[in-house]
């Protein structure tokens, strides 16, 4: 555990790790000062409890010469550069500087799980929960998944599990962060514009296993080449999971069954096609989340009941309502060209596609590719800040089905109504981030959500 009593503490940025982690410090002993670009204005109440705690307040700007003086431990919400030149100077002066994620864990009792990837981090790490809950076990599922570790991480037990989703982001401002299994689902190309290169993006996710030891388990797709390499000149004991190939240590599929190995004995868990959550990708995180789990004593037993039972999460190819004979089907998860390419695998009738958000600087013309190879993607209704972006990565392939409706939300949704046939789907998954029309990809689903059950 580490001692904060009397510690000076700056928390950077205000979401809800960031929130989290101040209630922490502050109960911990530690002098807390918050700081955030946003006034105290757009926090509403979300303050109050921290001031009644003693927090202090720099608000509205970045930290400045009193911050960094009056500071020994800063630490950064996901959401704020390692590069911000304040950063780098505290850094120059000695100031201890962690993230949110790092402290949760220095902070948590009993074992951590850390899982992350491109794709499925949030349904592995949800299903990863469930199976160890199956158990009698108390979990903890945090992370990136919207639930702060912060927030439970005073208060775990040495007997309780934490299974973490972890970012890109959340491995930049880590140093002593030691998971007892750490996962890399897959790799695809994201976040250039926070990591400024594909190499960067690679090495941050790498940063999970830096202090695993011989005792711990390194977990990866064996189908990922990417995942591969990341593999090599690693301390722990590498586990693999894979839907194409059988692999000496992990899990597989073999004759339409999930077989763990993670010993001599290979041992069935359940056909594949009892896997309730849809489609190849989905398939990928119930094998990672069964090694996993494996690794974790859950029996084979338990495995099977929970993989036919859990249906999934919210935001991932969840299905709102169907009217009129057209279902409409909320991804708003899909982030990123990867997640959308496996979105638009899983449709099997005619469907309208709502595509774009803010940029994260990566390329679109492998998804443009994709939907023009696509009979079963009709159309594209085009929105936000990536649109035109799409849009030339669209004509530049021949597709020419698509609309744009700018930054109206509305109106998107009710070309869609227009444009989608009867036994047909309108699927948003828009390969982007969310921050150009709403606060995060929930907010985005959820309003998405409220409108399609708004309709007569």
């Amino acid at each position: 555990m580490m001692e904060l009593q009397n510690r000076r503490a700056l928390v950077c940025g205000l979401a809800r790790s960031g929130l989290a982690a101040a209630e922490l410090l502050r109960r911990a002993g530690a002098q807390v000062t918050l700081s955030d670009l946003k006034g105290e204005d757009a926090f509403g109440d979300a303050l109050a409890p921290l001031r009644d705690l003693g927090c202090q307040m720099a608000l509205g700007r970045e930290p400045g010469e009193e911050e960094l003086q009056s500071c020994d431990l800063i630490v950064l919400s996901p959401g704020v550069p390692w590069s911000k030149p304040f950063v780098q100077e505290a850094l120059r002066r000695g100031v201890e500087v962690i993230g949110e994620l790092e402290l949760g864990a220095r902070m948590t009792r009993g074992p951590l799980i850390a899982i992350t990837g491109t794709n499925g981090k949030t349904t592995t790490t949800t299903l990863v929960g469930e199976l160890l809950r199956a158990t009698g076990r108390t979990t903890h599922v945090v992370g990136n998944i919207g639930y702060p570790i912060t927030a439970v991480a005073g208060e775990s037990g040495r007997d309780d599990v934490t299974v973490a989703e972890v970012s890109s982001y959340q491995c930049e401002a880590i140093s002593t962060f030691h998971p007892k299994v750490g996962a890399v689902l897959n790799i695809t190309e994201d976040h250039i514009a926070r990591h400024g290169s594909m190499e960067t993006y690679v090495a941050m996710k790498r940063r999970i296993f830096q202090n695993q030891t011989p005792q711990d388990v390194a977990l990866f797709n064996a189908d990922d080449p990417i995942c591969r390499e990341m593999a090599e000149g690693l301390r722990a004991q590498v586990a693999w999971f894979s839907r194409t190939r059988r692999v000496d240590y992990g899990a597989f599929v073999q004759d339409g069954c999930i077989v763990l190995r993670l010993g001599e004995e290979e041992t069935p868990v359940c056909r594949c096609d009892e896997v309730r959550i849809p489609g190849p990708h989905n398939l990928e995180n119930a094998l990672a989340a069964v090694v996993i789990a494996g690794v974790m004593g859950v029996p084979c037993e338990t495995m099977r009941d929970v993989l036919r039972a859990f249906p999934g999460v919210e935001h991932r190819i969840e299905t709102v309502r169907t009217l009129r004979g057209v279902t409409w089907i909320n991804d708003s998860k899909g982030t990123n060209v990867d997640s959308t390419l496996k979105a638009i695998d899983t449709m099997r009738a005619p469907t309208v596609l709502i595509l774009g958000g803010s940029d994260k600087g990566v390329s679109f013309d492998a998804l443009a590719e994709a939907i023009a190879a696509a009979p079963q993607i009709t159309r594209c209704v085009l929105i936000g800040d990536t649109a035109e972006k799409i849009r030339a990565a669209l004509d530049k392939v021949g597709f020419t089905a698509y609309e744009m409706t700018g930054y109206d939300f509305d109106a998107c949704l009710a070309r869609c109504a227009a444009l989608a046939a009867e036994g047909g789907n309108v699927l948003l998954s828009p390969a982007c981030a969310s921050f150009d029309m709403f606060s995060d990809y929930e907010d985005r689903g959820r309003v998405f959500k409220q409108k399609v059950m708004a309709m007569a």
